[in-house]
């Protein structure tokens, strides 16, 4: 397997972009978010003159995409982490074989600080963050604006 980072130094084509976008979009599944919005997440993950460096990374085996993480940098520290670990998934067709334990080791090496996620009390990936120590110190609130 084969693990790629991106960041402001390595970003990827506008193809790589896409070939992730769907692929989160897919693979996500009821805890995804519309296409438009996983863009938006890995352009700023590997945005140039980012300081604080986020990323996006990518495992495959030869042409086959078997995950994708993207963490964001929030340019913080203390008061809230500097980073966000946005999106993870794995191909559903090749779950189990380690790939998100592999994504999760490449965050925690290539993050620079905290690393703060939501996660939905139901998702089953809740499991593998709990292993690689995260905790749940909050309880999340949000104010939605009506557009």
């Amino acid at each position: 397997m084969t693990i790629k980072v991106y960041n402001t130094l390595n970003r990827p084509t506008e193809i790589e972009k896409g070939k992730m976008v769907k692929f989160l979009r897919e693979h996500l599944g009821e805890y995804g978010d519309p296409e438009p919005d996983i863009r938006k997440a890995i352009n700023y993950s590997v945005k140039e003159f980012a300081s604080f460096g986020g990323f996006t990374a990518t495992i495959s085996e030869g042409d086959v995409l078997k995950g994708v993480v993207v963490v964001n940098a929030t340019g913080m520290s203390g008061y809230i982490p500097e980073n966000i670990l946005v999106y993870i998934a794995t191909h559903g067709n090749h779950r189990g074989e380690g790939i998100g334990k592999k994504l999760m080791e490449t965050v925690i090496s290539h993050a620079k600080g905290d690393i703060a996620l939501h996660v939905e009390e139901n998702n089953p990936a809740k499991r593998l963050y709990e292993k690689f120590e995260f905790t749940n110190p909050y309880l999340e609130m949000r104010l939605k604006r009506k557009t």
